[in-house]
């Protein structure tokens, strides 16, 4: 039971908006429904291409109930009964059960759609013996009905009164009213229609017109259209007239009916057109008729010659084409016959279209990149007239970029340069190198591209595939002969760009076809100094595998080991020092690597390489330890670590300024690191070189945090307040030569301590 709120009114909109998603599924004859509608003026026939133009069932049976309700109530109720009745009887039946569910729960019977879907269908109607309807039963006005006639029998009369939309049998002797229409014998036909429906048909379902245009009866096809019968009856077939007339090449009645207003799209049961039947039978005069008729009404819609195009009919586009069909006319989504031929492949209807004529555009170019067919893309380039050698090369680009092995094909065989240049300095197979096109390169490299050619920075398809890791690529342009060495940019080799970005497999294989596992830069870099910096693992493993120097050193004496601690962690530090990586190396500047990971406050670096006996005292050529560098840096963490291994013991080592751990952390102000050294035993009153004590160096820089902890220290020596460095002056002095309200607030903080002031 439904509630009473579904529906104020259970009209056939509501109902078929409410079931619309069951009748999208249900409707299995979309085109014979659509053929009814339009044939009982329901919907206008320009609908019938916009419903043919949907791709699958559900989406026409979805465009067909949208027109329905934009056309209206009455629309909606005539989709229902009759059509839906006649085409689609089960899912009739069952909408009919709904309505009638609806009807009883809101317990109202006078619901229109309730008298359109139950009370019209009666199972017994009252009959009625008269041969001719009267005009008027209970003062309701009633239609003429269809009356169907048989030619071998007598007249019978009408044995009951069927719904105006339903035919009936009458019963004819042969020379009646088919044998006037096929002999053209309009005066007796005249006579004979004083009592009978002028749409009348016989047992095939053919009406007078249709017998008249399958013989080419022209006065007899005027005479009817004169009197008002229906042009779009359909015979047993789902023909028309006007296909009778076109299928038997009579062209006179062929323009009759076009210029009566029949139906030129109308499709029969196997979904042809009367244009189709006419090229079928080689009628041509009759398909001239009716391309002109199509040229006259179509504009922005599909026509007959996108529909030879959709299916792949080459003969008859051909045939249209003689008769005048326009080849660049656009449908309504804008597209030519061609386009829709390329994008679906059809390539004999297309090489009709291009010798016609046809148009290059924008769309069809895209269609047939997205095709990827060498043959389909050589018979486009065949018609192309005037393409420049800029856009043949813009075309190979992208042909590229797709990876579309055939169309780069037929691109290179009509003459595009291979070894262009873009915009960006790259030939085709510089960019699929880089891509890892391999399906482009191998095609490229087959078509004799350069493998010499390189990037401005020097970069060469090798060295791009190496930096892709596409080792397809890689492979294919190492057995083409490419040297595995060859210089790069700051002369980087492959193997340097296959460490830099993290290809083992690539590292191993270019090694294997003889890449120099030691191999330089400009700046003495070695692919394991690069792996090392990039903390690339299994990068590091690979060139120790094979026999990579452990303790290379670059242009400034650094080894691996030194650049290591760069990307944080340890792991690659740890894998070095396990294959005898020198922990107490030294560089240029007498920097160990020790110092490279205070420098970068990698502390579990800096615990791996004490734990293999890096010497933590050990100073650079400015006397600075590890502890000084992560003292400067602020590195809280590493800096316990380093005076934890050291046991406090180098807490005051000196620098070549004889700075000392706490003289940093006072001049940079890093009030926790001051804390840490004072608690681990630093000298509060250390003095530099010039004298300077970490009180007098807070108080120049004006750090006030770091002065108030220095001038507060009570465990162990106090800090000496009355302390003059090498030009005399006391801690108060140099603060009252800053001109800040830091250096003010750590003058008055200093005169109280002194107490100067209160």
């Amino acid at each position: 039971m439904h509630s009473n709120r579904l529906f104020t009114n259970p009209y056939a909109i509501e109902v078929l908006q409410t079931k619309k998603r069951d009748l999208i599924e249900g409707i299995s004859k979309t085109e014979h429904l659509l053929n009814l509608l339009i044939d009982k003026e329901v919907l206008p026939p320009e609908k019938r291409l916009l419903v043919l133009s949907c791709r699958s069932r559900e989406e026409k049976n979805s465009r067909v109930l949208d027109f329905l309700v934009s056309q209206g109530e009455r629309a909606c109720r005539l989709f229902f009964y009759p059509c839906l009745k006649l085409i689609e009887p089960d899912l009739y039946n069952s909408i009919k059960v709904y309505v009638g569910d609806v009807n009883e729960s809101i317990g109202d019977g006078r619901r229109q759609l309730i008298g359109y879907l139950l009370e019209r269908d009666h199972s017994n109607p009252p009959k009625n013996t008269q041969h001719k309807i009267p005009e008027k039963t209970t003062n309701m006005a009633v239609p003429r009905k269809r009356v169907k006639i048989q030619d071998s029998k007598p007249v019978s009369t009408i044995s009951s009164l069927k719904t105006p939309e339903e035919t009936e049998v009458v019963h004819r002797k042969p020379g009646g009213l088919f044998d006037s229409a096929a002999k053209g014998d309009v005066s007796c036909l005249e006579k004979l229609l004083s009592d009978c429906d002028i749409n009348a048909v016989n047992s095939l379902n053919e009406s007078l017109l249709h017998i008249a245009a399958l013989n080419g009866q022209v006065p007899i096809i005027e005479f009817l259209l004169r009197k008002g019968v229906k042009m779009d009856l359909r015979d047993r077939k789902g023909r028309t007239a006007l296909h009778r007339a076109a299928e038997n090449g009579h062209s006179m009645a062929v323009k009759s009916l076009v210029q009566a207003g029949a139906n030129i799209y109308a499709m029969d049961k196997e979904s042809k057109t009367p244009l189709h039947l006419a090229a079928q039978n080689k009628h041509l005069n009759s398909v001239k008729i009716l391309v002109e008729e199509e040229i006259k009404i179509c504009h922005n819609q599909r026509t007959f010659l996108h529909m030879a195009a959709l299916k792949d009919n080459s003969h008859l586009a051909q045939i249209l084409l003689q008769e005048g069909a326009p080849v660049d006319a656009k449908d309504n989504q804008k597209k030519t016959a061609l386009f829709h031929a390329v994008h679906s492949g059809f390539e004999k209807t297309a090489r009709v279209l291009l010798e016609a004529g046809a148009k290059l555009d924008s769309s069809i170019i895209e269609a047939a990149f997205n095709l990827n067919s060498q043959s389909m893309y050589s018979l486009l380039l065949q018609h192309a007239k005037g393409l420049s050698p800029d856009t043949m090369v813009s075309a190979l680009f992208k042909a590229v970029q797709k990876n579309l092995q055939e169309v780069i094909a037929a691109l290179i065989d009509r003459g595009t340069d291979i070894n262009a240049r873009n915009g960006m300095q790259y030939t085709p197979l510089l960019l699929a190198a880089e891509l890892g096109n391999l399906e482009a390169v191998k095609i490229l490299v087959a078509k004799k591209a350069s493998l010499d050619e390189k990037l401005p920075n020097h970069n060469s398809a090798l060295h791009l595939a190496a930096q892709s890791g596409n080792l397809p690529v890689l492979k294919l342009l190492l057995e083409k002969g490419m040297d595995v060495n060859m210089p790069g940019p700051v002369d980087q080799t492959p193997l340097h760009l296959a460490a830099l970005h993290n290809k083992p497999d690539v590292v191993e294989v270019l090694i294997r076809h003889g890449a120099q596992v030691n191999a330089v830069t400009k700046e003495v870099l070695t692919p394991l100094h690069i792996a090392s910096q990039q903390g690339h693992q299994e990068v590091v493993e690979k060139l120790i595998q094979f026999k990579a120097d452990i303790n290379a050193k670059d242009k400034q004496s650094r080894t691996p080991l030194h650049l290591a601690p760069a990307q944080g962690g340890a792991s690659v530090v740890q894998l070095l020092l396990r294959n005898g990586a020198d922990p107490n190396a030294v560089d240029k500047e007498k920097k160990s690597p020790l110092h490279m990971a205070a420098l970068k406050g990698n502390s579990e670096a800096a615990s791996a390489m004490l734990s293999g006996k890096a010497m933590i005292r050990a100073k650079d050529m400015d006397g600075c330890t590890p502890l000084h560098y992560t003292t400067a840096k602020g590195h809280l963490s590493l800096m316990k670590v380093l005076l934890a291994f050291g046991k406090n013991k180098n807490v005051d080592d000196r620098n070549v300024w004889r700075k000392t751990a706490l003289h940093i952390a006072a001049e940079h102000g890093y009030d926790s690191l001051v804390d840490f050294l004072l608690s681990s035993g630093a000298k509060i009153n250390a003095m530099d070189i010039n004298k300077d004590t970490p009180l007098h160096i807070a108080s120049r820089a004006g750090h006030l945090g770091t002065v108030h902890r220095l001038v507060n220290w009570t465990q162990g020596e106090k800090v000496n307040l009355q302390a003059t460095n090498s030009v005399k002056k006391t801690p108060l002095q140099v603060a009252q030569t800053g001109d800040t309200e830091k250096h003010q607030q750590v003058a008055t903080l200093l005169k109280k301590k002194m107490f100067l002031i209160k």
